[in-house]
């Protein structure tokens, strides 16, 4: 069964990799508008199917009850993109999901160098990656964190500012609450708590941490580690909410820490594309047919999400790349058999969804979010995904977001600048006086964590070497 589907995965990849390699190459078709339908298919010379204007649209939500992916359907790209990472029955998240942790705390004063550092670190991912079924080429997804790589030491980090921040606050007499967003194996939780223990007991006592996990086996994992631990330092101030934060429907009225570590990243975006010379945004649907193959077409936005974005986006100073040179495309759009859209550009609704959410249910929060700015073999278009799988021990990139559910990964990079701003309209009615900050994970670690602890023999550290695309925003 597992080798079934793992065919019909790399199948579906090439067979879109092909199409996706025609589209990119060949600029002598035109977008144009199905009949009857009101949609815009991808090229006109690829006629689209009347049968999929009788498809009714899902969203992931409505997919939830469902055991295998779906067929006959139509599908907004965040909810095809949230269906194949999250359903919780062949969701990626569901079933492919491992983060490697360490078995005992490296000793990197004992290491010689950051290569030394490196083959460790090789030898232990190795060990713990699990064995392959001699029918199932496709391994269990495995993926390290510096949670995991660098712990106690980046968790104490972590710890040591919000105390800071704590403490900065005036001698407060309000509990110290700890949301994080998707706890992984809880090694984050254990850190910052260890160290608030034993750093600012007085501070402990007052402390309440609370893991927003949308994985149930995730939870469950979470509970056996803060539960057995060696038996020893279990704390008392953890609770675990096994749910999404996207159904949170309860007003936080208390002082908060969000905390949100490589969260965001798998977040669904949507795709939109504009019209060369009107600049008018049409909105990618993706259609599903009986044989569970896919197509990608365009229709105007109507989609209230998406509108919602555009809209505040158009607030901020940011331009998208792709309506750049207006003049250039103006001229293009002269030229027989010139496109009449834009490249493909994936905008972060969820993440709008996210801080709505803060918003509304999270009046006194302060956000501590870590994730990737850049990222390499990301797919064509404007903040476009990787998507990847480990097939027989190789991790293997694709060129498109349309793949066989549940069997592959789909991570987002995130603009900072422009989620600052749409952060700061959203949540603070556009204060530009708020204090949003942005820094590289080098900076806010030389900040704040001990950084003798994670140096070798050579001097070199490998957590300030490591992870460098990635960049915090605290509020």
């Amino acid at each position: 069964m597992l080798l079934s589907h793992s065919k019909l995965a790399f199948n579906s990849t090439i067979r879109y990799w092909w199409r996706h390699l025609i589209q990119s190459s060949i600029i002598s078709r035109k977008l144009t508008s199905a009949t009857g339908s009101g949609t815009i298919g991808l090229l006109d010379e690829i006629p689209i199917n009347p049968e999929y204007s009788t498809y009714k649209r899902y969203n992931a939500s409505q997919l939830t009850n469902r055991t295998t992916p779906p067929k006959c359907v139509q599908m907004l790209v965040r909810d095809f993109i949230d269906d194949s990472l999250y359903n919780p029955n062949y969701g990626y998240f569901s079933k492919q999901a491992i983060i490697f942790s360490p078995e005992k705390v490296i000793e990197f004063n004992k290491i010689k160098d950051n290569l030394e550092f490196m083959n460790l670190v090789a030898k232990m991912y190795k060990q713990h990656e699990v064995p392959l079924d001699v029918t199932n080429k496709v391994s269990r997804q495995v993926w390290h964190t510096s949670t995991e790589l660098f712990k106690p030491w980046y968790g104490y980090a972590i710890a040591k500012y919000v105390v800071t921040e704590y403490k900065l606050s005036g001698s407060p007499s309000h509990d110290l609450i700890i949301y994080e967003l998707g706890a992984g194996n809880a090694t984050l939780m254990r850190n910052v708590l260890d160290y608030i223990q034993k750093f600012e007991p007085s501070i402990y006592k007052r402390t309440r941490y609370k893991i927003v996990e949308i994985s149930s086996k995730l939870a469950e994992r979470q509970l056996q580690n803060q539960s057995i631990q060696n038996n020893k330092n279990i704390h008392d101030c953890v609770e675990i909410i096994n749910k999404s934060i996207f159904d949170w429907d309860e007003l936080v009225a208390d002082r908060c820490y969000i905390f949100a570590f490589e969260v965001l990243d798998n977040f669904a975006h949507d795709l939109v594309r504009y019209d060369c010379i009107s600049e008018k945004p049409y909105q990618a649907v993706v259609i599903i047919d009986d044989k569970g193959d896919f197509e990608e077409i365009y229709e105007p936005v109507t989609d209230p999400l998406i509108m919602r974005y555009l809209a505040l986006r158009s607030r901020t100073l940011y331009k998208t790349p792709v309506l750049q040179n207006r003049f250039f495309r103006q001229l293009r759009n002269k030229l027989p058999f010139s496109p009449n859209m834009t490249s493909p550009e994936f905008i972060p609704t969820k993440e709008l969804l996210f801080l709505e959410i803060l918003k509304d249910y999270f009046p006194q929060h302060r956000l501590i979010i870590s994730d990737f700015y850049k990222l390499p073999d990301t797919i064509r278009g404007i903040d476009a995904p990787v998507v990847q799988t480990r097939y027989e021990d190789t991790m293997v990139p694709c060129s498109t977001y349309m793949v066989s559910p549940g069997w592959f990964d789909i991570f987002f990079p995130t603009n900072f600048e422009l989620l600052r701003d749409i952060y700061r309209l959203v949540c603070h009615s556009g204060t530009a006086e708020e204090n949003i900050r942005i820094l590289s994970q080098r900076d806010f670690l030389k900040r704040y964590a001990d950084l003798d602890r994670t140096k070798t023999k050579s001097g070199e550290n490998p957590m300030l070497m490591y992870y460098e695309n990635v960049k915090f925003l605290l509020s």
